[in-house]
């Protein structure tokens, strides 16, 4: 087999895998990572589409690591980037002393941003650019309720948690966090515009304390929720009749990944609020919220203290990644090949529908789910594709789904590759 594409010998995972596995389940806290004795494997390396184990496997990559390698793992102009920050300035203070790195990506970031959002937050992750996010409509509108989604997914910190739809997050810390959010359901295919505009209206007119709206263009950790042509920008008007200010979580989204740099844009929304996370760094732990003046402007200036602020703000490290990601981005027209590659992927996915276990095949761009008639069958795909070499990620709000978010720019016979795996596992756990 060639070294573009998976190699797995022996059992899987193999004798060095499973001895960090079990250092894992020995010393990393409880409740964090599942370890089984056919799952998982300990990744060592990663070069593109491939993720190499500790025993010499290769697995093509149909994850893209949670969506975060968007340009592949490791790629040689982010770790170039990385390697010659680190010889310079491996880290800033923050809100004090600004560097030429941070300064030079909030410009950067400002002009590719839609609409009139220009103003920054940097983060370390989703959730911190969701809880600036949500501060920041608070202030804006001196309203603190939320109207959220059900399955919605941004970030597990006791911030981002409350507007989290997936109730088996929240319902443990119920006692810490405040029950602020309204919840109305996402709308699926099976779902009309009208209806789903209908509920978030009334859901804005029962509840004058509702500030913001959160939500998520595509919905990412339900199973790849696609609602009806036309929901965000009727929600964009909602929010502009109601004074709500629209936050749109495009942390698994954003960067390409529905065949235009922000997936608000292919309904030509403008949202208040942008937040970036997961392929913004190439790997590297970032975020961002992208906001207009109008709103990122409640904020008091700083008088040397920041209201909200953190240790790690505008990292010198990920600001070099993020750079060298919008480098890349354009140099290799990354976004007009996923919008190319969207037809070829409903085509190359559609025959998994013939199969009795597939009930749905959905998505756009290079954001896709298969869903199975339960988690059960769902699970038993991912672990057999694991055997085989290929790296699975199961989803949906009841774990009946795989998502498929491989990198943008995978080249197209390994793609063709892992969807013949996948398609191939399927017929074998028939």
């Amino acid at each position: 087999m060639s070294e573009r594409f998976e190699h797995v010998t022996g059992s899987v995972p193999g004798p060095r895998s499973r001895e960090l596995n079990a250092l894992v389940a020995r010393y990393e806290a409880r409740g964090v990572t599942y370890i089984a004795d056919d799952y998982p494997i300990a990744w060592t390396e990663a070069h593109g589409a491939l993720v190499t184990d500790a025993d010499g496997n290769r697995y093509l990559d149909l994850t893209g690591a949670f969506s975060v390698a968007a340009l592949g793992h490791t790629h040689p102009a982010v770790t170039a980037a990385i390697a010659a920050q680190a010889q310079r300035l491996v880290h800033g203070m923050g809100d004090v002393h600004p560097t030429d790195v941070k300064a030079r990506l909030l410009a950067r970031l400002a002009a590719i941003a839609p609409g009139d959002c220009s103003q920054t937050y940097l983060g370390s992750n989703g959730a911190d650019a969701i809880e600036f996010a949500l501060k920041t409509a608070l202030l804006a509108t001196g309203r603190p309720r939320v109207l959220a989604y059900h399955g919605a997914y941004h970030g597990l910190s006791l911030g981002a948690l409350p507007v989290g739809g997936i109730a088996r997050f929240r319902e443990p810390f119920a006692l810490m966090i405040d029950a602020r959010a309204t919840f109305i359901g996402f709308p699926g295919a099976a779902d009309t515009l009208d209806d789903a505009l209908a509920a978030a209206r009334a859901a804005l007119a029962a509840d004058a304390r509702i500030g913001a709206v959160v939500l998520e263009p595509i919905q990412g950790r339900a199973g790849v929720i696609v609602p009806p042509n036309g929901f965000l920008r009727g929600i964009r008007a909602l929010c502009d009749e109601f004074a709500c200010v629209l936050i749109v979580d495009e942390i698994y989204t954003g960067y390409g990944r529905t065949g235009t740099m922000f997936a608000c844009e292919r309904e030509a929304v403008v949202p208040d609020i942008l937040c970036l996370g997961k392929a913004i760094a190439g790997g590297v732990p970032f975020s961002a919220a992208i906001g207009r003046p109008a709103v990122i402007d409640a904020w008091p200036p700083s008088a040397g203290e920041a209201l909200h602020t953190a240790t790690f703000l505008g990292n010198p490290l990920a600001c070099a990644a993020a750079l060298a990601v919008l480098d890349e981005f354009e140099r290799a027209a990354i976004v007009a090949g996923v919008a190319r590659r969207e037809g070829s992927m409903r085509e190359r996915l559609a025959p998994l529908l013939r199969h009795a276990t597939v009930i749905d095949v959905r998505g756009i761009g290079m954001l896709w789910a298969v869903e199975f008639r339960d988690a059960h069958i769902a699970n038993r795909v991912v672990r057999a594709g694991l055997q085989r070499g290929l790296i699975l990620l199961q989803s949906g709000v009841a774990g009946t789904s795989i998502t498929l978010a491989p990198p943008l720019n995978i080249a197209d016979d390994q793609l063709e590759r892992a969807i013949a795996l996948l398609e191939t596992t399927i017929e074998e756990i028939l």
